[in-house]
C-alpha cells in the first residue's frame, strides 16, 4: 500500500511516518511506500525523517499546489494529512496564512483524493476546535467554537473535509488531539520553548496568571491514535484523541523548572495572548471503545525523557530556534 502524509518533516507527523517505518509493535503492517510531501516552512526539517529509507520517498512542495497534489495523489491508496500552519501567536498576527494552507490546502487535496479515488483521506486536526471548556469535556458531537484564527482555520477544514464525505462519498476520518509533546517539536509551543530557555538560563515568558488548562498528550500516543483511525476507524467518523493528564500552564512551568533544574525566577509573567482560552478538554471515550486508543506515556515520565532529549540534542533544537527568530523578524 502506497501512502501520501502530508506535513511529515514536522514535529507530529515526522513522528508518525517514523513510527509507521520503524520495527516495533506500532509499525505499519502491509505499507510499502511512503510519500512526504513538506512545504519546509521554518518549522519543517527533512532531517527528521530518514531518508535513507527506500520505502521513503521526500518531496518538497505546497499542499496548495494543485498541479503537484494531482500528481502525487494519483500513487496513493491512502492520504494521511498533517500539513497545517499551527501556532496560534502566528495565526493573530498573519491569519491568511493560515487560512490559505489549513483551508484552501485542505480543500485542494481532498479533490484530488476524489478525482483518483482515494481509499481513505485521514485529517489530523485539534481540540481547538471546540474553544475554550468551562467544565466537562467535549464530544465529538458538540459544537464547534473557535477562538482564534487558527482554531478557526482548522474548524472550517474539518467541515471542508466531512463535507467530501457527505457530498462524494469519500472516506474521510477526522481526529482530534490534545496539546502535543515530545522530542522534535519546534522550539515556539510552551514546551520546547521553555525547556530550550531554560536549559540556557532564560528567562521563560507565562502568558497571564498561569491558569490557563491543558491536556497533554505525548506524540507517539498521538500518533498512535491516528494510525488506529487509519486502520480500524469508520467513514465519516470524527475520533478525539485525549491524554489524560490536565494541567495549569502554572503547574507545567513548575515541572519544567524542576526537570531543567532551573530557579523559579525564571518566570517572567507577560500580557495575556489575545482569546486565549482558558481550558480545553475531550472526551475520548470513542476513541477508546471503537479503536482501542489507550495513551501509553505518563506525564512525568514522558516530560523527563523529552527535557532529556532537548538537553543532549543542541544541534538540532539551536538553529531552529535562530531560523524562527529570522521568521518572525521578517513578518
Amino acid at each position: 500500500m502506497n501512502l501520501l502524509v502530508t506535513g511529515a518533516a514536522g514535529f507530529i507527523g515526522s513522528a508518525y511516518v517514523r513510527m509507521l517505518l520503524g520495527d516495533g509493535p506500532a509499525a505499519g503492517p502491509g505499507i510499502t511506500r511512503i510519500t512526504v510531501l513538506d512545504k519546509l516552512t521554518y518549522a519543517g526539517s527533512p532531517d527528521n525523517l530518514d531518508l535513507a529509507d527506500a520505502r521513503l520517498r521526500f518531496v518538497r512542495g505546497d499542499i496548495c499546489d494543485a498541479g503537484l497534489v494531482d500528481a502525487l495523489t494519483a500513487g496513493a491508496d491512502q492520504v494521511v494529512h498533517f500539513a497545517a500552519e499551527s501556532h496560534v501567536d502566528r495565526s493573530i498576527e498573519a491569519a491568511a496564512d493560515f487560512v490559505r494552507t489549513n483551508v484552501l490546502g485542505t480543500q485542494t487535496l481532498l479533490d484530488a483524493a476524489v478525482r483518483h479515488g482515494v481509499d481513505r483521506f485521514v485529517h489530523v486536526s485539534t481540540d481547538e476546535v471546540y474553544g475554550s471548556v468551562e467544565t466537562g469535556a467535549r464530544a465529538e458531537t458538540d459544537p464547534l467554537a473557535p477562538s482564534s484564527p487558527y482554531a478557526a482555520s482548522k474548524a472550517s477544514s474539518d467541515l471542508v473535509a466531512l463535507a467530501y464525505h457527505r457530498t462524494h462519498g469519500l472516506d474521510v476520518r477526522v481526529t482530534r488531539c490534545t496539546n502535543n509533546y515530545g522530542p522534535r517539536q519546534f522550539p515556539e509551543k510552551i514546551i520546547p520553548l521553555f525547556v530550550t530557555n531554560l536549559l540556557d538560563g532564560r528567562e521563560v515568558p507565562l502568558y497571564g496568571d498561569g491558569r490557563n488548562r491543558r491536556d497533554w498528550l505525548h506524540v507517539e500516543d498521538h500518533c498512535l491514535g491516528v494510525d488506529l483511525a487509519r486502520a480500524q476507524g469508520r467513514p465519516g467518523e470524527v475520533y478525539n484523541l485525549g491524554g489524560g493528564t490536565e494541567l495549569t500552564n502554572r503547574r507545567l512551568t513548575d515541572l519544567l523548572l524542576a526537570a531543567c533544574g532551573a530557579p523559579a525566577d525564571l518566570v517572567r509573567y507577560v500580557e495575556d495572548r489575545k482569546g486565549h482560552d482558558l481550558r480545553y478538554a475531550v472526551r475520548d471515550d470513542k476513541a477508546r471503545a471503537e479503536l482501542g486508543y489507550r495513551p501509553r506515556h505518563g506525564l512525568e515520565r514522558g516530560l523527563a525523557e523529552t527535557v532529556e532529549w532537548y538537553r543532549r540534542n543542541r544541534d538540532w533544537w539551536e538553529p531552529l530556534r535562530r531560523r524562527g527568530a529570522a521568521a518572525r523578524a521578517g513578518r
